[in-house]
């Protein structure tokens, strides 16, 4: 069955709104573990606009031993009054993946992968570093990327399939196209000895359609339609619901 791992970084926007310390993101990241999910992510970003240094810390204690830790972000982001620095922030926490991700500081949300081999160079010492942590490497591509011999040759394990396009054509009842990109992308990264993640603007109503046609699916991070949803049927119970459709479909 692909794996869950659920972002929480939407909770932390709440949380922030106020600065009260509440909704808590740890007795959140807790009821998503109980209720079932394999992982947690975050992605911390400089303006600290949602998760902080401070949550992915206590994060990796909450986790460690229990369910896979998951950060993302950009690797080149440096330090700045209140952020580390990106790598920083991996060499303490020690999770258990790191998705690296291309975005700018002023980017509302990730919309667009690494691309190969123009930022392979870039690239290279950042996975080895990770690497030598002891966690695993995930590049965040577009679907329909090309190169993909040169991130498992650069030491990923694995790739991220960005699916905000996917998720977009869904709602336009056009999803042919992209999702075929999505697939095609899919079985190139295996055929590469790559193993495929996929996130962004995932849902309950286009997850198993995705997870029908993309091959070998090894998990699916979704923060921000699985906590709007949870505001109407509650965050256990939606976690629940993204379980049971992941149920149908064995890798």
């Amino acid at each position: 069955m692909t794996l869950l791992s659920v972002n929480l970084n939407k909770i932390a926007v709440l949380r922030n709104s106020r600065d009260e310390g509440q909704p808590d993101l740890a007795a959140a990241a807790q009821t998503c573990i109980v209720a079932g999910c394999a992982g947690i992510t975050v992605h911390p970003r400089p303006d600290r606009r949602h998760i902080r240094p401070d949550d992915v810390m206590q994060l990796a204690q909450l986790t460690r031993g229990c369910v896979e830790f998951n950060i993302e972000g950009n690797p080149f982001a440096g330090p700045r009054p209140g952020y580390p620095g990106f790598m920083a922030l991996v060499r303490e926490a020690r999770p258990d993946q790191v998705t690296l991700v291309p975005d700018g500081d002023g980017q509302l949300t990730s919309d667009h992968g690494f691309e190969f081999p123009r930022d392979a160079q870039r690239l290279a010492p950042v996975i080895d570093t990770i690497r030598a942590l002891g966690a695993r490497v995930s590049l965040f591509v577009d679907a329909g990327a090309g190169s993909l011999e040169q991130a498992a040759a650069l030491g990923a394990a694995r790739i991220e399939i960005y699916t905000g396009p996917y998720a977009h054509a869904f709602a336009a009842g056009a999803v042919e196209v992209e999702l075929s990109r999505c697939v095609d992308t899919a079985r190139r990264a295996h055929a590469a000895g790559l193993g495929v993640n996929a996130g962004h603007d995932l849902s309950q109503g286009n997850l198993d359609a995705f997870c029908a046609a993309v091959p070998g699916l090894a998990e699916v991070s979704i923060g921000h339609a699985l906590i709007g949803e949870a505001l109407y049927a509650g965050l256990a119970a939606t976690v629940q619901r993204y379980l049971a459709i992941l149920a149908g479909h064995p890798r």
